[in-house]
This record gives structure tokens, sequence and C-alpha cells, in this order.
């Protein structure tokens, strides 16, 4: 009898974390949290994860995994019908030389806080300037959705953030975001990885529009099905083995000459 796939955890607790643990354990997987190295070298093609940049970094280091990502442009190469406002994709440092207020925030990753900047020099001033970021013009959205998509397809869904404040709510199944995410999937076709979050809001003025996408193996379930949510990760972070080709685009690439015991020292050092 194989072995069975382990879902594993960074030391830091998250309620996302502990509500897909859940959903692991009675689907019968192997949940760990890892504290610390070393990384069981075991776990290799059997290991699927939850957790932030430096614990998957340190944990695809050591296991042959692969982490799915939205594409750095997405939203800058989508048309005005689905973002409802104009966004680029520019360098840290051409956004540092913006002189009215922008939306800023890292293209990829959490190097920084997205928000809005009232002009470039109120940007961090330590991170290189060929950092890629998405610059656009500031928008109020009313109410924002978050889409956990598999297989082009709106796999679980959650009310967010009303007016900007975190209010988390399920939707219903003929929720209009979810209508808006059907068509915004239709158009993308192969233009997103097969496992992927993608936050959709509705503009002040009642136009629903594409608010970013994330990589689903850190991102919150606010109030969607931790059982479908857990679908969406276990694909967005697993064994390399498992990889479709139609993935091998979005998978995130480690840095040169990483190794897995350097890696492994950050599994206690975690973004919340």
């Amino acid at each position: 009898m194989s072995a069975p796939r382990s879902f594993l955890l960074p030391p830091v607790a998250t309620t996302t974390g502990r509500l897909l643990a859940e959903a692991a354990v009675w689907r019968g997987m192997d949940v760990r949290t890892l504290a610390g190295p070393p990384i069981p070298a075991g776990l290799s093609g059997r290991a699927h994860l939850y957790g932030g940049e430096r614990f998957a970094g340190a944990v695809t280091a050591a296991l042959d995994m692969a982490l799915l990502d939205p594409p750095l442009d997405l939203l800058a190469a989508l048309p005005a019908h689905f973002t409802g406002r104009h966004v680029e994709l520019i360098t840290l440092g051409q956004a540092r030389r913006h002189r009215t207020p922008r939306f800023v925030k890292p293209a990829a990753g959490k190097a920084f806080p997205a928000g809005v900047r009232p002009d470039g020099a109120a940007l961090p001033a330590h991170l290189p300037a060929e950092l890629p970021v998405l610059s656009a013009e500031p928008v109020i959205f009313t109410e924002e959705y978050r889409l956990h998509v598999l297989d082009g397809q709106v796999h679980a869904a959650s009310r967010y953030a009303v007016s900007g404040i975190l209010d988390s709510a399920p939707l219903p199944p003929g929720h209009r975001a979810i209508g808006f995410g059907a068509e915004l999937l239709n158009h993308l076709g192969s233009g997103l990885p097969s496992a992927v979050v993608v936050d959709v809001g509705i503009l002040d003025g009642g136009r629903l529009a594409v608010v970013e996408a994330n990589e689903a193996w850190f991102s919150n379930s606010y109030a969607a099905d931790a059982e479908r949510v857990l679908d969406v990760v276990l694909r967005a972070a697993g064994p390399a083995r498992d990889l479709r080709d139609t993935d091998r685009p979005f998978v995130r690439r480690r840095a040169a000459g990483v190794r897995a015991d350097a890696a492994a020292r950050d599994l206690g050092d975690l973004p919340q």
C-alpha cells in the first residue's frame, strides 16, 4: 500500500491553514506542521503545501514540488472591459517616478504592501529598481470577491470585503461575481494555470472588474467551502511528477543556487 499524500503547513498558524488541515485530515492525508529543518526527504513525490513564500521556497527546494503562479502581466494584458481601469506592468524604478497618486503592488509575491501611494517617492527605497510591479489608477471597490479557480471553472467563491473592510460571506451559485468570473475565464482560456485565485469586485458605480490574481497556495479562503478550496490548493502546490504540460509555463522558478539546507532556515520567518 502506498504512503498517503502529505499536506505541509508552516509554523505560523492561520485560519485558512487550520480549515484546510481539517479538510485534508478528512481525506486521509498526512497533515504536518514543519516547525523547522530538516524537511523529511521521504516526503518527496507525495507532498503538497499551504504557506507563505519563504516557507514554500524552503519546502520546494528540499522536495520535488511545483508551485503554480498566475502570469505577472495578467492584469496589464486584460482589456478595459475586465479591468475597468488602466493597469500597467512596470519596474519599481519606473513607479518611483510617479508624480500623481497610483495604486502599486508587487507583480508577484508580497515584497511590500499593496496600496495607493501619493507619488513614487512613497514607495519602498530598499528594494531593487528592477522589481516588477503593477501600477494602476486608483479606483474604489464597493464589494470584493475571491474566486478559487480549478480547470478553468470557478470552483469555490466568497465575498471578502465591503467598502475596503474585511467582511467575508459565502456566495450563492448564481451570484453575478461568479458569472463575471466565468466570462473572464472563457476569455483567458489557457492563459491561466489550472489552479489559481482571481479576485473580482464591484466598482463604485456598479460595474464588475478584476481586482487581481494570486497564487492559490497562500490565499485566504475567507467564507468559501474549505473542501473545495483544498482541491485548488492541492493542484497549485504538489509533486512535480503530477504537473500537467499545460501548467509548465506557470511554475514558479527557484532562485539559482538555493540549497535545500539553506532555504530551510527560513521556515520560522514567514509572511502573515
